[in-house]
């Protein structure tokens, strides 16, 4: 019981600290203080103190998207190991909620944009599934390599890292899956190089411009739901590339802690390095990360 509520309150408090890490991190090599560690936190706390301002034109949609999409990533991060841990949500087949979790928030937040009659917003909504749709098939191909090796459905086992087949056999495997789930990350969450959360340039929008009209406690929501989903899919391949096992259950939470801070650095150390692709060239990138977890099943059938 006490590890569950531990699960709930780094799942609630935790996300937005990953933020100010990866700002932080861009700040440094730019050469710069930067904003603190703390500043999402005050942002968003800022807007949820605000009023809301809502167009005649839209109606319950627009409002429920920022709704939706909260509660979906929640649901979401209840379903997933965090450290050595069992997740408080778990049974067969429990990956595909996972996946569609995420998928019905897009939908809403898709919608949403759409519901103000705003053709720039639709536009960005029409980039967002593109792409979406592109980096849905990598992540299932991952998910399929670990339920090969774990012979289970489960999200709890398939995240287990005690595969069956011994770690020589599946390191291959497991290599590509995290690559390619490294790359479905950055596209999930609007990271450079295949977006930048922080632009405002109408040619390269994809997700800031599904957002323009949303407002106090409304865009709250949206910047909270989007660190927790960045948080939940950088724990999914934290569990993947680095398996917790240790006999003390309380360290295995403050290595999982660690570990997601040193992947918010890293998320900001190639955003740092990077530039941001054009538009014509991110779909190539999803058909790599595609490719790179087909193989990986394709090295499993012997």
């Amino acid at each position: 019981m006490s590890h569950t509520l531990v699960h709930i309150a780094l799942l609630l408090v935790m996300p937005p600290l990953l933020l100010g890490v990866i700002g932080k991190t861009k700040a440094l090599f730019a050469g710069r203080i930067g904003p603190p560690v703390l500043q999402p936190y005050y942002d968003i706390g800022k807007l949820f103190r605000k009023g809301s301002v809502f167009s005649t034109t839209t109606t319950w949609v627009f409002r429920a998207g920022p709704v939706v999409g909260l509660a979906t990533a929640l649901l979401a991060g209840m379903l997933i190991p965090f450290g050595g841990h069992s997740a408080p949500l778990s049974f067969n087949g429990d990956m595909i909620l996972f996946a569609y979790l995420f998928a019905l928030g897009r939908f809403f937040t898709a919608s949403a944009a759409l519901d103000t009659g705003s053709a720039f917003e639709g536009m960005g909504a029409a980039r967002e599934v593109t792409f979406s749709c592109l980096a849905e098939p990598a992540l299932f191909f991952g998910f399929l390599v670990l339920a090969k090796l774990s012979a289970s459905l489960s999200l709890n086992t398939m995240l287990d890292g005690a595969f069956p087949l011994g770690a020589g056999a599946a390191a291959p495997s497991l290599v590509l899956v995290a690559s390619s789930l490294f790359i479905v990350l950055l596209v999930e969450n609007c990271r450079i190089p295949f977006d930048d959360p922080n632009t405002h340039l109408e040619l390269t929008m994809i997700h800031e411009v599904m957002v323009l009209d949303h407002s106090g406690p409304a865009f709250g929501m949206i910047l909270y739901g989007a660190a927790i989903k960045l948080f939940v899919m950088g724990a999914v391949l934290l569990r993947v590339v680095a398996p917790f096992e240790m006999s003390n259950p309380w360290a295995d939470w403050g290595l999982f802690i660690g570990g997601m801070l040193a992947l918010a650095v890293l998320i900001g150390v190639v955003e740092s390095m990077m530039a941001r692709f054009r538009m014509v060239f991110i779909p190539t990138f999803l058909v790599a990360a595609c490719l790179l977890s087909a193989f990986g099943v394709i090295l499993l059938l012997r």
